[in-house]
Parts: structure tokens; sequence; C-alpha cells
């Protein structure tokens, strides 16, 4: 298994692992752009870094080719904190890589190189570390591990073995890149809902999974599917969290945007870290929502990820007064 039993780990997510090549000038189209910042990106992997720089050991499921590309990931897990044990190298593929155009405040096109087929989904059943996926506090999949075959029913598998413990989280990581459709998307989102029980996303994800974009909506769709907790994200308009009998809102945390690519991944990884600890629902919610703004404030994802000092600092600096509503009387006024 490696130097940590399955007992010591916190947070084990699964999913997106590459190389992020971001340009280190702002502005301008990547056929004007002639440097360049090699990073390590992935979706569940920077959530499971931004976990980990919070203090929360975790590790990722996740597949690189035997490639240089992929001996740099798996090297800068290490150096980031997240255990390796659960990348398989593939031969005979190459380590994803993505490229982005950065136009602040709110325009960051990306271009996955990932064909004919990355090695995060290649994963089989032979793959999941089946104690640590019951024992982890935390289990994090996205959707772009439900686009294709093999990815897609390893993912259902471990679903399985997690038996719908707490903190079975589905991140609605909506790529159209990956998909036919997004009809597509949806029929096999809604297929693993039941068998979660945190749902996180942006509206637009929203409205791929369940066909609703306005925040409120949007969570208590994500609850009638059996989710316990549904977190909906609305970019400068702040974010929401909703149980059967809480509605929680957040305003966005104020800076200037540099690269709002990974903030949704400090968010989450932040949340895993906040479930780890037991922080109040509200006290997390505002903590991923300041460490998604200083992300954005950043150029690069993982290596952005804040440590918590820094995290803690951004909170003192910038209050943020969570509102608090009771759904249960609001249901019966």
């Amino acid at each position: 298994m490696g130097l940590f039993s399955a007992k010591s780990l916190d947070v084990l997510t699964m999913g997106r692992i590459g190389v992020d090549i971001y340009p280190l000038q702002t502005g301008v189209g990547l056929q004007d752009v002639d440097q360049f910042g090699k990073f390590l990106g992935g979706s569940a992997t920077n959530v499971a870094v931004a976990a980990a720089r919070l203090g929360s050991p975790s590790a990722v499921v996740t597949g690189v080719g035997r490639d240089p590309f992929g001996r740099f990931c798996r090297r800068e897990l290490g150096r980031l904190g997240v255990y390796d044990d659960y990348v398989r190298v593939f031969d005979g593929h190459n380590t994803p890589v993505t490229f982005c155009e950065i136009f602040p405040p709110d325009n960051f096109p990306l271009y996955f190189y990932r064909r004919p087929v990355a090695p995060d989904l290649l994963l089989t059943d032979d793959d999941l570390p089946a104690d640590v996926i019951r024992s982890a506090k935390v289990f994090w999949i996205t959707t772009t591990g439900l686009s294709a075959e093999p990815s897609r029913s390893t993912h259902r598998r471990a679903l399985e073995i997690r038996g719908r413990a707490p903190n079975t989280v589905l991140d609605l990581d909506y790529r159209d890149n990956f998909w036919a459709s997004p009809l597509e998307a949806r029929d096999r989102i809604q297929a693993v809902l039941p068998h979660v029980t945190v749902a996180v996303g942006n509206v637009a994800e929203c409205q791929v999974a369940v066909n609703e974009a306005e925040p409120e909506r949007a969570a208590k769709r994500l609850l009638d599917f059996g989710v316990e907790l549904a977190i909906v994200k609305d970019g400068p308009r702040g974010a929401i969290a909703m149980t059967r009998d809480r509605l929680l809102k957040v305003p966005a945390t104020e800076v200037d945007v540099v690269n709002g690519l990974g903030a949704g991944d400090a968010f989450g990884g932040t949340l895993c870290h906040g479930i780890c600890e037991g922080w109040e629902l509200g006290e997390m919610l505002a903590a991923a929502s300041a460490a998604g703004a200083m992300v954005a404030s950043r150029l690069e994802c993982s290596t952005a990820m804040p440590t918590e000092p820094e995290l803690r600092r951004m909170l003192r600096d910038n209050p943020v007064q969570v509102e608090n509503i009771n759904r249960y009387e609001e249901s019966n006024d």
C-alpha cells in the first residue's frame, strides 16, 4: 500500500491528471504567446492537492503515461504532498496536456490534448484501492470519469465499494469536449447521483446535470435525487449550500481575477479539508469561497492552492457573512 494505512488517509479523489501548459502572458491568444509555464493539473488531482496543502492526508486514483510528463506528474504529486500510490502508469499512452488562454476577468478557453484516450479513462476495477475507498473520510469523483469506458464502469464499481458512506462526493465538473452531448452527460450523471451524498457544481454544470441553473432550484433538484448536501457555485454572485432543512448563502470574496480555472478545485479541496476537520457548514462554505478567490487571483492551479495559514489570513482580512436560513421554518410559514 505504501507508507500510510487506509485509516490514516483523509481524502481520496479519483479522476483527471495531466500537465497544464499555461501562458505567462495574459490577454493574448495562444498564437501570439511565446512564454509558458508547466504545472500539474486535472480537476481531481487539483482537489487532492488543495486538501493536502491545507493539511489533510490525500491521494488520487488516476493514470499517467510512461513518458516524461507522467514522471513529472508523479513527482509533483509528491512535492505537493499528495500520495501517488494509486497512480497507474500505462505503456503506449501519452499523459494528457492542457493549454489555456487567459483573458481576465472571465474568459479562460481550455484546449485539451487527451486523444486517442487519456490514461485516467483506462482505469479498471483492479486499480481501485477498496479498503481506502471504504475508509477515507472523503471520497471525491468527477463526472469526467463517467464519460467513457472502462472508466465509467470503474467509477460505478468504486461507488458500490463506498456503499454511499458519508461524504461521498460527485463533482459535476462538466467539460463538453469529453461528451457527445449534454444530454448524454445528464443521463450518466443522474444515474450516479443516488449513490453519492454530496454534489458540487457551478450553475452551468447544474444546468447539464439536472436541467436547472437557478442556484436554489438546482440544489433542490439535486436533493430530489437523494443527495444530502448540494453546493452550487455562482461565480461573482457567491455560492449556496442546501440540505433538507438548511440553506446557507455566502457572497463571493472579491479579488482581482488573473485566472479563474483553478478556483473550483480550490473550493472543492477546502470543502474536503473542512469535512475532515469537522468544520461547521457555514465556516466550511466561507473558507471554500475564500480559497477559490485566492487561486483565481493567481496564474496557476495546483501550485496556487493556499496553505491553512494563508487561508486563515485571507478570511481574517476579508470576513465573510454567511446567511443561514432554516428551510423547515421557511416551508411552514
